[in-house]
């Protein structure tokens, strides 16, 4: 689950991570009474959206006035903020963030990730703040510095020492960037996070550390455990059809493909997509339906498929072990009398009953292009893409 950023910095609060004084605004005339609270010379006006890059769009604008505050927060508020994040389409920026200016010496990156090639939490830093941290990985990836957190211990003080040197801090800086640091681990670890990025970490004029922006993300197994933090999510910045497959305790994931695919099973839907590519498609969603492949859990999948328009031909593909591969079939048969669906089917059951599966649906009225193998299911579709 995802934050915006003045959240992420609520939690920062509460946890003693140092950030600049702000506040949220969900109309220009809000911006201007925050603004003014705040008693500064300079203020700064920033789009809130679920994607990075806001400033180089146009979202992040430094304002020297009560007027300058207006007149930024009008245009921000309500336009559709285009970044290398958000793809072309954009995202409508619905809330503002502003905050106090800060006197800035200089740049830098922190961040707290899951390793999972190691299975240890890792602590990154590097001198190359403001930039994207994915184009230092890629260009220059000795200019970020790591540190494995063991889970069962947390961060060590020698840790945040060697980092914090490794960013050529000096003095009372080291000091301030090993508290921080340790303020940052907490709230990752009492939060359940999967990301907590500061990009940039700045150092002030007097020699503190200070988060001058806050990215976090939620392990969504974790919720049940912070409902304040659940009452963070902001559901117009999500996949509407994602939003629905939720309530239907769907696993489902809108890609940019053609070919809808219907699966139980993690890495079977994986599979399935690797082998609909393989054969020159292109998947449209990932669509995990779990292990009770009945009648209502088909149909509320099929509506969440169909309800993107570049779906042309649908994939499903069950593997029958919990559950009977003839009950799957009989599952379809009854969901496809609910749902409309007026594009090619192709259906792959293998495992337990699934003779009796190819039998019900062969026998059905419905004009269903059955597969044997996955990836006679995978020439099919696509094929039937293709037509």
């Amino acid at each position: 689950m995802k934050i915006h950023e003045y959240q992420a910095k609520e939690i920062f609060r509460k946890f003693n991570v140092p950030v600049p004084d702000g506040g949220v605004a969900f109309s220009v005339d809000e911006a201007v009474e925050v603004a003014k609270s705040l008693g500064t010379k300079v203020c700064v006006v920033k789009a809130q959206i679920h994607a990075g890059g806001r400033g180089m769009g146009g979202g992040v604008k430094i304002a020297k006035s009560i007027d300058e505050v207006r007149t930024y927060a009008n245009q921000i508020l309500g336009m559709t903020l285009v970044t290398h994040q958000t793809g072309p389409e954009g995202k409508l920026v619905q809330r503002l963030l502003v905050e106090q200016g800060v006197d800035i010496k200089r740049e830098l990156y922190l961040g707290i990730v899951m390793d999972r090639a190691v299975g240890k939490f890792v602590m990154m830093v590097s001198e190359e703040g403001g930039m994207e941290i994915e184009k230092v990985a890629a260009e220059t990836p000795e200019k970020i510095i790591k540190e494995w957190i063991e889970p069962g211990i947390g961060l060590q003080g020698f840790q945040a020492r060697k980092l914090a040197y490794a960013l050529g801090l000096e003095g009372n800086q080291v000091k301030s960037a090993v508290k921080f640091m340790f303020a940052l681990w907490k709230v990752f670890d009492a939060t359940d996070a999967s990301l907590a990025e500061i990009n940039p970490l700045v150092v002030t004029g007097d020699g503190n550390v200070m988060a001058l922006d806050a990215k976090m993300n939620f392990d969504d197994n974790a919720m049940y455990r912070h409902k304040d933090i659940l009452e963070y999510r902001d559901l117009t910045e999500e996949e509407p059809s994602e939003v629905e497959a939720s309530k239907y305790n769907l696993n489902y994931i809108k890609l940019d493909g053609n070919v809808g695919c219907m699966v139980n099973g993690a890495g079977l839907a994986m599979g399935t997509m690797d082998i609909i590519k393989l054969h020159g498609g292109e998947p449209a969603n990932f669509l995990d339906v779990g292990g009770v492949a009945n009648a209502e859990t088909v149909a509320n999948g099929f509506r969440i498929i169909m309800s993107d328009p570049n779906v042309k031909a649908i994939l499903i593909n069950i593997f029958g072990g919990i559950v009977r591969c003839d009950r799957v079939a009989q599952g379809v048969i009854d969901a496809l009398t609910q749902v409309k669906v007026e594009i090619p089917v192709v259906v792959r059951l293998a495992g337990t009953n699934a003779k009796e599966a190819a039998v019900l649906l062969n026998n059905s009225d419905l004009d269903f292009i059955v597969a044997e193998s996955l990836e006679e299911a995978a020439i099919k579709v696509t094929d039937a893409v293709k037509e």
